[in-house]
């Protein structure tokens, strides 16, 4: 049926994929640095302490004295197509477009910084996208990731007249298909190296010890999928857990403290790698494959390796291919 003539433009129908990560700085300086920082930091998910107790250690220490600090971090791993995390994550979006047909439009976003959450899905809205599924691309749930970035999306869906059909992409911790992933890309990165690791640390990103306490599954899925990785590799995985920040006690054991104690006891060979990343980042180009070494080598390591995350490679675009399209079944556009 056609429509009047005088009828406002109707884009046709579509549905959206919107991959969302972390986020990061707009430049690898200290002023885009204490932007993001005043953003990431100020959210409740992620420091949940009040407010009125907070923001004066935010405002009055934290964003005057670790920013430039962060910045250098930044400039070691910055990219010429910018951040780590947001150019890997922009070519797995662009590794996916049409991936699903002409129908489906994929995007990305980062919860914090640039390109916003709320602005893309407002564009896919806009070019006619009645369906979105919203895609943390975190594969272990916490609220202070999955959370906080379908906390964003919802809050953007709360001032739209009117809402596309909405879902979320799940944790992918055990699935089959990312496990499998990461064990083709540990294999082959370990292929590639000119010696046999002693041992293989799986590093996840820290959390407070409270979150654990407090109900988050973080940890437990941590747990599960590096010990599903391992099963599927033939060996066992030491784990642990890097990033701490501040006072309070974290998940432990610590990934600093651990590759620092590893030479005495004999462990000399050493491979590292971040499941719950992905896509690679400040905190595993810098903190893992740069300091990681450093506190390594002078405990007495000999060699060093720091395998990378799925990133856009061939096994990780098909893993998220995978997961994707198990959630948009049933979605039929065209009824």
């Amino acid at each position: 049926m056609s429509l009047p003539v005088d009828h406002p433009p109707v884009a046709a129908r579509k549905i959206g994929i919107l991959l969302i990560n972390l986020g990061t700085p707009d430049g690898p300086d200290a002023k885009s640095v204490k932007r993001y920082l005043a953003e990431f930091l100020s959210d409740r998910r992620v420091v949940e302490i009040p407010p009125i107790a907070w923001q004066p250690i935010l405002r009055g220490i934290i964003l005057n004295t670790r920013p430039k600090k962060s910045a250098h971090a930044y400039g070691l791993v910055w990219r010429e197509d910018g951040s780590p995390l947001a150019a890997i994550t922009r070519l797995q979006s662009a590794a996916l477009q049409g991936a699903f047909g002409p129908d489906v439009l994929v995007d990305w976003a980062m919860r914090y910084g640039n390109p916003p959450i709320a602005e893309r899905l407002a564009a896919l809205r806009q070019i006619g996208c009645d369906h979105i599924l919203i895609a943390p691309l975190y594969p272990q749930y916490c609220a202070a990731t999955t959370a906080t970035a379908n906390d964003k999306a919802f809050a953007a869906l709360a001032t739209m007249r009117w809402q596309p059909a909405i879902r979320t992409l799940p944790p992918y911790h055990d699935d089959p298909a990312y496990i499998d992933a990461l064990k083709q890309s540990v294999e082959a990165s370990l292929a590639a190296l000119d010696f046999e690791p002693d041992a293989i640390v799986a590093s996840f990103h820290g959390m407070p010890e409270r979150t654990l306490e407090l109900g988050d599954p973080y940890h437990c899925h941590c747990q599960k999928t590096a010990r599903l990785l391992g099963e599927a590799l033939g060996r066992e995985l030491i784990i642990a857990f890097q990033s701490r920040f501040g006072r309070a006690k974290w998940l432990t054991p610590a990934t600093d403290a651990t590759l620092e104690a590893l030479p005495a006891k004999g462990v000399k060979k050493v491979a590292i790698l971040a499941p719950g990343f992905s896509a690679d980042c400040l905190e595993t180009l810098e903190e893992l494959a740069i300091r990681g070494r450093d506190s390594f080598e002078k405990a007495g390591g000999t060699h060093f390796a720091y395998l990378p995350c799925l990133n856009e490679s061939r096994v990780g675009i098909e893993m998220l291919h995978t997961l994707l399209a198990r959630e948009l079944e049933g979605w039929n556009i065209t009824a």
